[in-house]
């Protein structure tokens, strides 16, 4: 298991990658692998938001 200080997060509030958890849940995204995704989280959080509505909406068809 990777230990959590080893893990980039993206601090919602700032706008800054921070190495291991250092801000609190709710302003946290995360885990990345490397201060690159993690500063492309809002991105990553898109693409994964369109993937999922989009599997509800041929889920529900």
């Amino acid at each position: 298991m990777t230990d959590m200080k080893d893990q980039w997060f993206f601090n919602t509030k700032t706008g800054q990658p921070e190495l291991g958890p250092k801000s609190p849940a709710n302003v946290r995204l995360g885990p990345y692998k490397s201060r690159e995704a993690a500063l492309k989280a809002w991105q990553i959080v898109r693409e994964r938001n369109a993937k999922w509505e989009k599997d509800d909406r041929e889920w529900r068809s």
